[in-house]
């Protein structure tokens, strides 16, 4: 399993001191000018994107080991493929940030790297495809409610729930295709 798929651990990158600044989040939502303004520090900005990045790089190789591995019945690899698309343009957005911060984004990894770090060998039906993913997606979840705390600006904070929404609703569908309940009580995601 890879270092950063875990929930804890895909959180703890975006909620740690080094956290996404004000001027990451804006351009991944879209208000460059406003990013430009904002950002300190751009090359630590593009340095925290970077492991975002990574981590979007290993929720689309995910989806696409499970997308070709046969385990899938076709109303579920429609909407595998649907979520990998999500994760894309993530990924693109992302590129795009790190390089207006003067980064070089991080290389995808090999798709039998990412088979390596997520076990991909013990995945034997359609319901070990679905709960890795769903793993994967509610470490996304947490991690974006991680880091809205952290923002004064309401635009910023609306852009991090917004990708944590995307998450919550794989993770949602996620859970329902296994036949799990969703959580009995409220408050249950970012804790």
């Amino acid at each position: 399993m890879s270092m950063l798929s875990t929930p804890h651990a895909r959180r703890g990158f975006l909620t740690s001191g080094v956290g996404l600044s004000a001027g990451a989040i804006a351009l991944l939502g879209g208000a460059s000018g406003l990013a430009r303004a904002a950002s300190a520090d751009p090359a630590k900005d593009s340095g925290i994107l970077n492991v975002a990045l990574g981590l979007e790089h290993e929720a689309i190789n995910a989806y696409q080991l499970g997308a070709t591995s046969g385990l899938l019945q076709k109303p579920v690899l429609d909407v595998a493929v649907r979520f990998q698309s999500h994760h894309k343009a993530h990924r693109d957005a992302l590129i795009a940030t790190i390089q207006a911060l003067g980064g070089k984004p991080v290389a995808e990894k090999s798709l039998n790297e990412y088979a390596q770090a997520l076990q991909a060998a013990t995945l034997k039906t359609q319901a070990d495809v679905l709960q890795l993913a769903a793993r994967l997606e509610l470490g996304a979840v947490n991690a974006y409610l991680g880091v809205i705390p952290a923002f004064t600006d309401t635009a910023l904070s609306k852009v991090a729930a917004r990708l944590a929404a995307d998450e919550t609703m794989h993770w949602t569908a996620l859970t329902s295709a296994l036949g799990q309940a969703l959580p009995a009580g409220a408050l249950s995601f970012g804790a």
